[in-house]
C-alpha cells in the first residue's frame, strides 16, 4: 500500500529520533528531579510556545483528558528543535518507568503505522495530519517547584499520561490511558508487534485459570462493552464492583492475578509505583476483584477489570475485529491528586 512522503519521513525519523534521546536522557532519576526536568523543557521554548504549554493549575484544561484523534492544546513534537525535543523527552522519561517509557513510545510510532493501514493522508481541521507520531502535546500545569503543588500532560492518540507533584514527591500519575491500534500489527515493517501484549496475555490467564464455578461469579457478560466504561470521565468511583475476589483465588490463580496487576504498575515511575502498592496493600488486596466479559479466546471481543477500594484497572479489546486494546488506571481516591490538593487548599485557607 502507498502512503506519501510525508507518512515516509515520520516512519524514519520518530524511532531515530527517540532511540537517540533516550540513550542519552539517563534513566536514573528521582521524583525530587522532576520539577528541574520540567522547568528545563520550559526554558527551552519560545514565548509563544511556552504560552501554548503553560496553563494555571486550576484550570479545566487540566481535567481535558482524551485519547481518541481531536484537535488539543499544548506544543507537540512537530513544533520542537532537538534541543526542546531532547528537554520533552527528558521529562517524560523522569514522569514514567522504563517499561511505561518504552510502551508510550511504541504507541506514538504505530500512528505511522495506522496512516499506511487506513491510507490515511487526512488532516484536522487545524491542518495537522490525522496519523502523526509526532502529534503528542505537553502541557503544564502550575509552576513546576520541589515545594509546590504543579501538574503536567502528555496526550495525543491512544495516550493520555496525567501526573501531579509536590514537595519532591510524584503525588499522582493517574488517570493513565494507553490503548493501541492495531493490537498486534499486520503490516511491515513492525508486522508481528503487540504494544500491550502482557495486558492481553495475562488476562486471558487469569480468565482461562478460573473453574467453571469461579467463572460464573468473574464473567459478567457474554458480550464485550465495546469501550472502556469510565471513558475520559473525571470522576469514577461510582462504578459497580463485580467480579470474583482475590480472596477467592487459589494459590496459582492468585500468583496470575499478581503478574497482571504488576504490568499495569510497573509503567509508572518507580517511586510513584512503591507508593501505589503500598496503598492497595493498606486497603486490602484481598479486597480486589477481577471481572471479565466477552470471549474466553484471543481474537474474539474481550474486556476486564481489576477493582478495589482505592484502584481500577480497565481494559477493552473489541473493535477492529478485536485487534484495538483501550486500557486505563484510575486511583478511585485520587485521581490527578484532587483529594490532596483539597486538603492543601482546606490548611492554606
Amino acid at each position: 500500500m502507498k502512503t506519501n512522503s510525508k507518512v515516509t519521513v515520520l516512519i524514519r525519523k520518530l524511532p531515530w529520533q527517540f532511540i537517540i534521546i533516550w540513550l542519552i536522557c539517563s534513566s536514573n532519576v528521582t521524583a525530587q528531579d522532576l520539577s528541574t526536568k520540567a522547568n528545563d523543557f520550559l526554558e527551552t521554548l519560545s514565548p509563544q510556545l511556552r504560552e501554548e504549554a503553560q496553563f494555571s493549575l486550576t484550570d479545566d484544561e487540566r481535567f481535558n483528558m482524551n485519547f481518541v484523534p481531536i484537535i488539543r492544546k499544548g506544543p507537540t513534537f512537530n513544533q520542537f528543535n532537538d534541543r526542546q525535543s531532547a528537554a520533552a523527552v527528558a521529562l517524560l522519561k523522569a514522569s514514567l518507568g522504563t517499561q511505561g517509557y518504552t510502551k508510550t513510545r511504541a504507541i506514538m510510532e504505530l500512528e505511522a503505522v495506522l496512516a499506511i493501514i487506513e491510507n490515511d493522508q487526512g488532516r484536522m481541521s487545524d491542518g495537522s495530519l490525522r496519523r502523526d507520531p509526532l502529534n503528542y502535546h505537553f502541557c503544564i500545569f502550575g509552576t513546576p517547584s520541589p515545594t509546590g503543588f504543579w501538574g503536567w500532560r502528555f496526550e495525543g492518540h491512544h495516550i493520555s499520561l496525567n501526573f501531579t507533584a509536590a514537595r519532591g514527591d510524584l503525588l499522582s500519575s493517574t488517570p493513565s490511558f494507553l490503548g493501541s491500534n492495531p493490537g498486534i500489527v499486520t503490516v511491515a515493517p513492525q508486522k508481528g508487534q503487540e504494544v500491550l501484549k502482557q495486558e492481553t496475555l495475562w488476562g486471558f490467564k487469569l480468565v482461562q485459570a478460573l473453574d467453571s464455578e469461579q467463572l460464573k461469579i468473574a464473567r459478567f457478560a457474554d458480550v464485550a462493552p465495546r469501550e472502556i466504561i469510565t471513558g475520559n470521565k473525571r470522576q469514577v468511583s461510582h462504578l459497580k464492583p463485580m467480579g470474583i475476589s482475590y480472596g477467592a483465588l487459589n494459590a496459582d490463580q492468585q500468583h496470575i492475578f499478581d503478574q497482571l496487576l504488576n504490568v499495569y504498575i510497573d509503567n509508572f515511575q518507580m517511586e510513584y509505583a512503591k507508593q501505589l502498592r503500598e496503598k492497595i496493600k493498606q486497603a486490602g488486596i484481598t479486597n480486589l476483584s477481577f471481572a471479565w466479559a466477552g470471549g474466553l479466546q484471543p481474537g474474539t471481543g474481550h474486556y476486564y477489570r481489576i477493582q478495589g477500594p482505592t484502584l481500577l484497572i480497565e481494559y477493552d479489546n473489541v473493535q477492529n475485529n478485536a485487534n484495538h486494546v483501550h486500557s486505563v488506571v484510575r486511583d478511585l481516591t485520587s485521581d490527578y491528586a484532587e483529594d490532596l490538593l483539597q486538603e492543601h487548599y482546606e490548611k492554606e485557607h
